[in-house]
């Protein structure tokens, strides 16, 4: 019997169907949606479906997208394969554009109502359909489990918060849980609140993030960042959230007393931010990377609003404090910076990657951080040391690389599901 929960959700979303296209309309003039390709969100698309066997892979934005990259490439390996993967961000769609390999192409994922839902499996007749992290969408589920689509939750990752969540209503969470055939947990600890719920066939198969290779980065403009920075000293604050900014700037200002001519790079989280960290600068000397400007010896502060170029700051400082940590978000990824060698700093809330910064912090020997203060007396010994500063980052790289292999593990248990699919 299908429980009351999903009843009530597939009457509500099949009554806001109308009122879709409306919505659709309202986040394309805040620039949420990309006009040319509005129909997919309906299901609907002008792309012929591939012959073959199709490989479905669904991410909400770039991060989960940019995990199944390394697993992309050894999907397609077999012949005749191709790989459909879909997103809701016009952001994860450029950078797909860029990134995907022969042989795998982008589409924006429908919207959760029956109809889109109904016409996107229709038209794509996916082998198997592969949900990375925490995508639960439950109408596209129930259909594609009606079809005898195989489905695969892989680099699951479970928040305490959303178990309390999916808790409240147990049949419900069941029932949604349950259409996946195999889920691929990150760790022990979602794997147990995934079965508490009533998943079957959950593995612990490891973070996919652990896999990916080094962030790429522009030599032309890794080049010129380096002319321009010269031998200042470089702290960096990556990702940051609102909120993170005000702690990162007292730091700043601490170091400047001792180290004049530092210059701080914060890249935040979410690029249109970059208007407002400016203001929070006050007087501090600041440029941002979206007005084309680079950082001359006058520049305190560079504010590296823009996309996708993570890869060249790492490369650039010894150290980054990683944001989302000291406001209780749970952190973005340490992986990214420990693998191009930049040691990590963080604040106290990294749940979202708790056993890559466990293994990062432990191979330091240092990192957690939560005041300007502590971030300042940090930076100030790397800076004064740069011995320290190159051990720092080896075992940052050192305590990253002991998290590998869930591509090969993810990879085996998608192709054993794969081989019971339909044909």
């Amino acid at each position: 019997m299908t429980p009351w929960g999903l009843v009530v959700y597939r009457a509500a979303t099949a009554a806001l169907a109308p009122v879709v296209p409306l919505l659709l309309r309202s986040r394309l003039k805040r620039g949420k949606e990309d006009e040319a390709r509005l129909g997919e969100r309906l299901g609907r698309t002008h792309r012929a479906r591939p012959e073959g066997q199709l490989i479905w892979i669904h991410g909400a934005s770039v991060g989960e997208c940019l995990s199944v990259l390394p697993l992309i490439g050894e999907l397609l390996k077999p012949p005749g394969r191709q790989v459909l993967v879909t997103s809701g961000t016009v952001t994860s769609s450029k950078l797909m554009a860029d990134r995907l390999p022969e042989g795998a192409f982008h589409q924006y994922a429908p919207l959760d109502t029956p109809g889109a839902a109904r016409r996107f499996l229709d038209h794509w007749k996916p082998a198997i359909g592969l949900f990375v992290d925490s995508e639960i969408w439950p109408n596209m589920l129930s259909q594609a489990k009606a079809r005898g689509i195989p489905l695969a939750m892989i680099n699951g990752r479970m928040s305490e918060r959303s178990f309390r969540g999916w808790t409240r209503a147990p049949k419900t969470a069941a029932a949604i849980i349950g259409f996946f055939d195999l889920c691929l947990a990150q760790d022990r600890e979602t794997a147990d609140r995934l079965e508490e719920l009533g998943a079957k066939n959950v593995r612990v198969s490891g973070n996919l993030k652990a896999d990916a290779p080094p962030l790429p980065a522009d030599p032309a403009k890794l080049e010129a960042l380096r002319l321009y920075i010269g031998a200042r000293p470089v702290l960096l604050a990556s990702s940051t959230h609102p909120g993170e900014d005000e702690v990162v700037l007292p730091a700043h200002d601490q170091l400047r007393k001792t180290l004049p001519n530092l210059l701080t790079i914060i890249v935040p989280r979410h690029p249109e931010r970059g208007a407002e960290i400016a203001m929070l600068c006050g007087t501090r000397v600041c440029a941002r990377r979206s007005e084309s400007k680079l950082p001359v010896a006058e520049t305190a502060i560079y504010i590296a609003d823009t996309m996708g170029e993570l890869g060249l700051f790492y490369r650039l400082a010894p150290l980054a404090f990683i944001g989302g940590s000291i406001v209780a978000h749970g952190g973005q990824n340490p992986l990214e910076p420990a693998r191009l060698h930049c040691a990590v700093m963080a604040g106290p809330h990294t749940f979202n990657f708790t056993p890559a910064y466990d293994a990062i912090f432990a191979a330091q020997g240092e990192g957690r951080v939560q005041t300007s203060g502590e971030i300042a007396a940090l930076a100030a010994r790397v800076f004064a040391d740069p011995e320290r500063a190159r051990r720092l980052g080896e075992a940052a790289a050192q305590g990253a690389a002991q998290l590998g292999g869930a591509v090969d593990r993810t990879r085996s248990a998608i192709e054993s599901l794969l081989s019971h699919a339909p044909a």
